[in-house]
């Protein structure tokens, strides 16, 4: 959302494909994602009375691949433009986010990528499944006795709503003599 350039109420920033916002009346435009509008304190003469939304920031300043990471200012311009300006600007807002808000966002994010789908997941259960055939092998004057195994086994992994379980694991060993 823009912000004001000075305490006057007309002062918001109008999202542009360069920041010319400066101490003139006329020169109000912002590049950078939540940028402001003229500085003079009497406000601009166009007046932009509400700040502007990132819908805004979308159509009028991400334009031909301009603008992003980072935004492009006038030489003359207040707010210079820095390295990712514009990515960390949105990161920040994305973060400030609440819960259902972060919701909506990446389901519009999914939208955008064909078959996309946000799913929640809070909490995932895992079993393995194990069973072993150990068979000792005959030697003669060996000291030790070696023996064979062989197992069969695989994993269940599940989606858990709302709570997690701690399942113990337990491997037995039996050897017969």
């Amino acid at each position: 959302m823009t912000k004001k350039g000075s305490s006057n109420a007309n002062s918001y920033g109008v999202y542009a494909e360069e920041t010319d916002a400066k101490n003139d009346q006329a020169k109000r435009g912002t590049a950078l994602c939540g940028g402001h509008g003229s500085t003079h304190t009497s406000g601009q003469t166009a007046a932009q009375t509400t700040p502007q939304v990132l819908r805004d920031f979308a159509e009028n300043t991400l334009k031909d691949g301009k603008n992003w990471p980072t935004s492009t200012a006038a030489k003359d311009a207040v707010q210079q433009a820095k390295q990712n300006d514009n990515a960390n600007a949105v990161a920040t807002d994305l973060v400030a986010l609440n819960r259902e808000e972060k919701t909506i966002v990446a389901g519009l994010l999914a939208k955008t990528i064909e078959g996309g789908e946000v799913v929640e997941i809070r909490a995932v259960s895992s079993t393995s499944v194990m069973v072993n055939a150990c068979y000792d092998l005959l030697s003669e004057g060996l000291g030790v006795v070696p023996y064979a195994c062989v197992g069969l086994g695989g994993n269940f992994v599940g989606v858990v709503d709302e709570y997690s379980t701690i399942r113990p694991s337990l491997t037995l060993y039996a050897r017969r003599k």
